[in-house]
């Protein structure tokens, strides 16, 4: 009913287009300039007779008035010429009133599907899993948590299809959430340490590691807190400390285990040698030789740009400066780590508290002097 509501509105706005200016009386648009131009003349006699002008005066004056009247004719009689008579407009107009909304009535039964049943928003939002759209059912959780903030399982459920979807700040905040209302788990905690750190381009921060640390401190033998945990230590300059992680978590991992070979991966990447690690599997070579190397840090040197020309523009943020020294001295940039710091400083110098953040940091880093 709706649409054939929207189709009878659409048409009666398309008629009062065509039947608008067919209504309009046409009236000559230039007959009355030639009635002035022709009293202009006359007066300009009148002070040629009464001495108020020259003669040359007013020859000049009649020779420009005359122009004038000339084109003023013109126009008129093209005006008169084009008008159409009463009969055909009124024809034109009949025509458009039965013709488009029989027009566009016989289209739609064509090329439309006028017996198709209205579908609502319910029963869409009631159709099989595998026939919905991952956003439809984003959007259906989303309106539940409209209605309900305080359901923990539905943020707990929603949060990893945000970190899916690449939208890294909702699932912090949907991470959050669950911790507070569901309660610390160490395997919430460490789901909050990974949104945490996805949303910083992979850098583990200051709240991602304490999310991490405090999933350990709940269950020491948590995989995913542990790893972090090496990635950390990676990114704050102890490469060998994070390498003890790594080691020890493949000397720990079950046969067949899907995540050990990102471990290997990682491990790699700081120390390629296969005699340096614990426990080196059949497959820990063909992982050493899948990796590259030049497009690993191609693709980091992007993310570290990015944040320096964000940084440039916005310079209040901590957490922002944090992580770009940090990426620095990863990627074995002292000099730019330190030029960094120095410009932390300088952003930041009306804050005392975030300056010594920045000095602890240097300290940490190894990048006094």
């Amino acid at each position: 009913m709706t649409l054939w509501l929207v189709f009878t509105l659409m048409t009666a706005a398309a008629i009062l287009v065509v039947l608008w200016p067919l209504a309009r009386r046409v009236a000559p648009a230039s007959g009355g300039d030639v009635v002035v131009y022709q009293d202009q003349i006359a007066e300009i006699a009148r002070d040629r007779a009464a001495g108020l002008i020259g003669e040359a005066e007013a020859e000049g004056a009649r020779v420009e008035i005359s122009r004038r009247l000339l084109r003023a004719a013109d126009r008129a009689w093209a005006d008169a010429a084009g008008a159409s008579p009463p009969w055909r407009r009124r024809l034109v107009a009949i025509a458009a009133l039965l013709a488009l909304p029989a027009g566009a009535g016989a289209l739609y039964m064509t090329l439309g599907t006028p017996g198709l049943p209205d579908q609502p928003l319910a029963a869409r939002l009631d159709a099989p899993v595998e026939r919905r759209s991952i956003e439809t059912l984003v959007g259906q959780v989303e309106r539940h948590l409209e209605l309900n903030p305080q359901d923990g399982r539905a943020w707990e459920t929603l949060a990893p299809v945000y970190l899916r979807l690449g939208r890294f700040e909702d699932a912090v905040k949907a991470r959050t959430n669950a911790v507070r209302l569901l309660g610390d788990s160490a395997e919430r905690e460490a789901d909050l340490g990974e949104a945490l750190a996805a949303a910083a381009n992979g850098i583990v921060t200051v709240e991602a590691k304490a999310a991490f640390d405090r999933a350990i401190v709940l269950d020491a033998g948590n995989l995913k807190g542990r790893f972090y945990a090496g990635l950390a230590a990676e990114q704050d300059g102890k490469p060998q400390e994070a390498a003890g992680i790594w080691r020890e978590l493949l000397a720990q991992a079950p046969a067949g285990a899907p995540w050990a070979e990102l471990v290997r991966r990682s491990l790699a990447r700081i120390d390629p040698s296969p005699a340096s690690r614990s426990g080196p599997g059949p497959n820990e070579m063909a992982a050493a030789a899948e990796l590259d190397p030049e497009q690993r840090a191609d693709m980091i040197r992007g993310m570290v740009a990015r944040l320096a020309a964000r940084l440039e523009r916005d310079g209040a943020d901590l957490e922002g400066w944090i992580r770009l020294v940090r990426a620095y001295a990863v990627m074995g940039e002292r000099d730019d780590a330190r030029a960094a710091a120095a410009a932390a400083r300088r952003s930041l110098a009306a804050e005392p508290d975030k300056i010594r953040r920045i000095d602890a940091l240097v300290k940490d880093l190894g990048l006094e002097g």
